[in-house]
């Protein structure tokens, strides 16, 4: 094993892969000539060349549909956003392009294409540049949204992204790109579509993905010395979704909370807690609690900032509203 920061993951896997299959190129603003807005794409220009590093304009809706068309025609893009925030303005081209062209093929045409980047917030960023989208995404069928937390699974499943022979939608964090975590030296893959339990417990259930499963984390240490065992379960795929993984929990637990760094309304969060009281109801002690960002735009003011956001102490507040201790 070795330790590498997060956008060394990223860069690791594309690099990794591009080696492997010519048909893979990165595209998007400052990937090439900049070594990417984070640094993620650092030292690829070099090794691959500007007609597979490829620096776009500024034109989400232009670049976006260049690629959706080039893996329409045996190519396996990766487009990187300098942050979801901007894939708005292609989304278009994502919807109803990539993600549909198979299905009204008839499957004659494959779209394998990767559309990554920084999602949720950083910070005092502003309303306009501190959303998420995973839910809106993974509400369209034809597309898989992958959230990775550390660069273990970052790197790996960003491999099988780029393998996979449909769109994926790879969502990152700006903040964790210096995070630090260890990889193999040598190629591994891990599948989509699999959670992951980071951290064994039998009191309560945390389901997380993404950067704020940091705040669960910090909440499992201190409900910890205070006698209670949280399992933490780490979605990595939000879609296809490990259901099972959160079903199995829940028998053993009877207690689910859910921490998402998303709007309340038709949420990930929103979705699971239905399907786990339609298809695990009986082994549930307590209410599904859910933690979300507050309803309304990201605040520019760190107060309120912090207001707004999700933390371990709203997560402490909720595991122990669901075992009924004050």
């Amino acid at each position: 094993m070795k330790t590498i920061q997060f956008r060394e993951a990223i860069c690791e896997a594309m690099s990794e892969e591009m080696r492997r299959d010519e048909s893979i190129y990165l595209i998007g603003e400052e990937v090439a000539e900049y070594n990417g807005a984070y640094k993620a794409s650092k030292g690829m220009l070099d090794e691959f060349g500007a007609k597979r590093v490829i620096d776009s304009p500024i034109a989400e809706l232009g670049f976006t549909g260049i690629a959706i068309g080039s893996a329409m025609n045996g190519n396996r893009p990766i487009v990187e956003y300098m942050t979801f925030n901007f894939s708005l303005v292609g989304i278009d081209q994502i919807i109803n392009n990539a993600a549909k062209i198979r299905q009204m093929s008839g499957g004659q045409i494959n779209c394998p294409i990767v559309f990554r980047g920084p999602t949720g917030s950083a910070g005092q960023l502003g309303a306009t540049h501190s959303q998420s989208f995973e839910n809106w995404f993974a509400n369209t069928p034809g597309l898989k949204v992958i959230v990775p937390s550390n660069p273990y699974d970052a790197k790996g499943l960003l491999k099988a992204a780029i393998r996979d022979d449909d769109p994926v939608i790879f969502m990152e964090s700006e903040q964790m790109y210096g995070d630090k975590g260890e990889v193999p030296e040598g190629e591994y893959i891990i599948p989509i579509g699999v959670a992951d339990i980071k951290r064994v417990g039998n009191d309560v259930t945390i389901v997380s993905f993404g950067k704020i499963i940091k705040e669960a984390y910090k909440a499992a240490d201190i409900l910890e010395k205070e006698g209670i065992s949280v399992e933490i379960i780490d979605l990595r795929t939000i879609r296809p979704l490990d259901f099972e993984a959160i079903y199995t929990s829940v028998r053993k637990t009877n207690r689910l909370v859910i921490l998402e760094e998303a709007w309340p309304f038709a949420s990930v969060s929103s979705e699971i807690t239905f399907q786990v009281q339609e298809n695990v109801f009986d082994f549930l002690d307590a209410p599904i609690r859910r933690i979300t960002t507050a309803d309304t735009p990201a605040p520019y003011s760190p107060v309120l900032l912090e207001e707004w956001m999700p933390n371990a102490n709203d997560v402490v507040k909720a595991v122990k509203d669901v075992l009924y201790k004050k």
